[in-house]
């Protein structure tokens, strides 16, 4: 899905595009479910905690505090008389606005020996919150002894100034200077100059002022009366001037910013409550993640990818985004349009893999970027972003009726149409393919982008250009959306020749990739136009754009949902059957929350919605294993044992935002929840309820200029649909 492959063995990358390749790789060399890291995200920035709220520095260690790529504070760790506090309980809100972190004392004891502090004495809570490239912490002391206590609090503290690809384990022969720290009255002041010649600062503020203060720690010495309290503040600011006003003030203001924020933010979504508890907080964790990784650009909200190596403008993973919470909350995809659109290539630049009219693959603000030392500054090199935003284009139309917003975007719509022609389709023969533009770019530029994902039935690793399954899917779907836009443009000779190309497309597609012995389509047709004979989950897309024939539908289903592809958590990236199976890699046998979601949005369209709410109960069940019921970016496909929860990938983002978002479109696509913004008109065709649920309620959906709050439940074996509140002039018609 991004600009690297979890792959631990990297070897040589100019051995040319067949050879086993990890390009960008993170390396497995420690767990990210082994420290079970806290997260905070606000803007474009970024920060990783382990429970306890340290930062703690050292070989493989994601942590600390990240602004634009960079990490701006890579070491900060609290202890009380020199020794590190015990955990009581790490907890993020439930719209993750703050970290609390409760901790307490261990046994103190003195030089000598001798006990001068028992355990579980002292009470020490942080609270914690980023805003506007700072990160605010309250530590609050008190004393639940009968006894005046003297403790000291220590705080250590560096920046390594890292680059974000050095952090994932990119090695570099030549790095920038650290100038002195500059001790000032309430705080230190840390400062980086780059090879980019850029100057990177944090600064680190505290109140009231310490007792000591140097250039990488502080100290307090408290005296605590019994059952006295004492708070202690801490302002870190990336790239920021020194404040005018105390840090303790700065940080109830921003408390109360942020916060505001949060609410107007997610308060445009749709509302979700059901009558199981679980998977309430599945839904609350959900929209909570999304709209912690929205971050606001000029042109709207956009959904960043992940944490921690994500996140950053991505498009396919903020269309796909899109895509899935389009129902719950249609700004998200009118703000992606309109910042990839304004970010659209117009030149060809072979460095970049950038040509005319192609939508952003990802976007870099750190040092190796802005030196090219990593290609991604502003890096194009993904087959399927481009005809995503056409296909998310028609859908948003669909969804709103706002033809404003898409006659404003219709050049950048045009010149992706001209794109997959002119620069998609490589050699004339219909289907898309893609092919890096020098040995730096990407390998395998579909979602799927490790450098071993595409390969033959023998195991033979593919070379390009390579044409795969799923995005002659969007392309399709491309053709799809352009046709109803320019009939609603009142262009209906364009429209026809749209709706012309796509039944063509798909004539195509089933004589070249579907496989009658394999019983699905192919994965990919390689650079001579050779299927590879492999089965995958990639041809669920095909279901999911509605590319597939009717009569294709029932086989393929079949396939995925059979005991090598389906594990009981979900459809495996690649099946048991196939040659370069491994449940435990990042493509070729894991589990992606969102490529499941995709493929049951499919199963639902084709009518196979009691498919569609396996994949469900399926990834619900694996989210209730799961720390904050956060589904991760993937996890491994071992098979589902009986009372044993999903094997864990130990590099895997979370929170993700196209996984996030996987339960939402999971439940409209169960559901049949459809809209005509035009006709006021909220549908639900067909609904289907999953075994964990007997009801759904459904609040602030809008059509139109009109909303309602809808119930939807179960009655014997029969789903009804109930109308709880109505505003203007909206209408709920159910099908069954």
């Amino acid at each position: 899905m991004s600009s690297v492959s979890a792959d631990s063995n990297p070897v040589d990358a100019s051995a040319g595009p067949a050879a086993p390749v990890a390009q960008f790789f993170i390396p497995a060399t420690a767990s990210l479910q082994e420290r079970r890291p806290r997260t905070l995200k606000h803007g474009d920035t970024f920060a990783v905690f382990d429970h306890n709220g340290d930062a703690l520095s050292g070989p493989g260690s994601p942590e600390g505090i990240f602004h634009r790529d960079t990490r701006y504070l890579s070491h900060l760790h609290l202890t009380i008389n020199g020794k590190r506090p015990m955990l009581l309980s790490s907890t993020l809100r439930d719209d993750n606005a703050t970290l609390t972190c409760d901790l307490t004392n261990p046994d103190l004891f003195d030089d000598k020996g001798k006990l001068v502090l028992e355990h579980d004495l002292i009470h020490l809570r942080r609270s914690r919150f980023l805003w506007n490239a700072h990160c605010y912490e309250r530590l609050s002391v008190r004393n639940y002894g009968d006894q005046l206590r003297h403790v000291r609090i220590g705080i250590e503290f560096t920046s390594d100034f890292a680059d974000l690809f050095e952090v994932r384990g990119t090695e570099r022969a030549r790095r920038g200077r650290h100038l002195p720290a500059v001790v000032e009255q309430n705080g230190v002041l840390l400062s980086y100059i780059g090879l980019d010649d850029r100057k990177r600062t944090t600064r680190l503020s505290f109140d009231p002022q310490p007792n000591e203060l140097g250039s990488g720690h502080v100290i307090y010495d408290l005296h605590l009366a019994p059952h006295e309290t004492r708070p202690l503040f801490i302002e870190i600011a990336c790239d920021q001037t020194a404040a005018d006003r105390p840090s303790h003030r700065a940080f109830f203001l921003g408390l109360r910013d942020a916060r505001r924020a949060l609410r107007a933010s997610s308060s445009r979504a749709a509302s979700i409550t059901t009558s199981n508890e679980i998977f309430n907080e599945v839904a609350r964790r959900s929209v909570s993640d999304l709209y912690m990784l929205m971050t606001d650009t000029p042109e709207g909200p956009y959904p960043y990818a992940g944490i921690p190596w994500f996140s950053t403008v991505f498009g396919r993973d903020a269309l796909i985004t899109a895509l899935e919470t389009l129902w719950l909350d249609p700004q998200i995809a009118r703000g992606v349009l309109g910042h990839l659109a304004a970010n659209q290539a117009t030149e060809v630049n072979p460095a970049a893999d950038a040509e005319p009219g192609k939508i952003l693959h990802e976007v870099r603000y750190g040092e190796m970027a802005e030196l090219g030392e990593v290609p991604f500054r502003r890096y194009y090199g993904s087959i399927d972003s481009t005809p995503l935003f056409v296909l998310l284009a028609g859908e948003y139309l669909k969804r709103t009726g706002d033809l404003a917003t898409i006659e404003r975007l219709l050049p950048n719509i045009e010149a992706a149409l001209t794109w997959i022609d002119e620069h998609g389709d490589r050699d004339g023969d219909g289907f898309v393919e893609y092919g890096r533009l020098t040995e730096e770019g990407l390998i395998n530029q579909a979602w799927k982008d490790s450098h071993d994902s595409v390969f033959h039935a023998d195991g033979t690793l593919a070379e390009g250009p390579i044409a795969i399954a799923e995005v002659q899917a969007y392309v399709y779907g491309a053709w799809q959306a352009a046709a109803e836009i320019f009939r609603r443009l009142g262009r209906p000779e364009r429209a026809a020749k749209f709706l012309a190309r796509g039944e063509g497309l798909r004539r195509a597609f089933d004589t070249s990739f579907f496989d009658e012995e394999l019983g699905t389509f192919v994965l990919a047709l390689d650079g001579s136009k050779r299927p590879c004979r492999v089965r995958s989950s990639n041809a669920g897309h095909a279901l999911f754009t509605g590319m597939a024939y009717p009569e294709r539908a029932a086989e393929v289903v079949r396939t995925l949902m059979g005991a090598s592809s389906f594990c009981g958590w979900g459809i495996r990236t690649v099946p048991s059957t196939e040659a370069r199976y491994n449940p435990m890699s990042y493509h070729n046998g894991s589990i992606w929350p969102h490529d499941n979601a995709l493929i049951a949005s499919g199963l639902a369209r084709y009518g196979f919605r009691a498919e569609a709410a396996r994949i469900f109960e399926g990834l619900f069940a694996a989210s209730t294993y799961i720390d904050l019921r956060r589904l991760p970016e993937l996890f491994c496909g071992l098979p589902r044992q009986r009372a044993q929860g999903p094997t864990f990938y130990p590099v895997a983002c979370s929170p993700q935002a196209w996984a996030a978002a996987a339960p939402l479109l999971l439940l409209q696509s169960c559901l049949g929840l459809d809209f005509d913004p035009n006709a006021q008109i909220i549908a639900f065709n067909e609904p289907h309820l999953p075994s964990f649920l007997d009801e759904v309620i459904l609040r602030q959906l809008q059509a139109g200029n009109g909303s309602a709050d809808v119930a939807v439940r179960r009655s014997g074996r029969s789903v009804v649909v109930d109308v709880v509140d109505r505003r203007g002039e909206a209408r709920v018609l159910t099908t069954v």
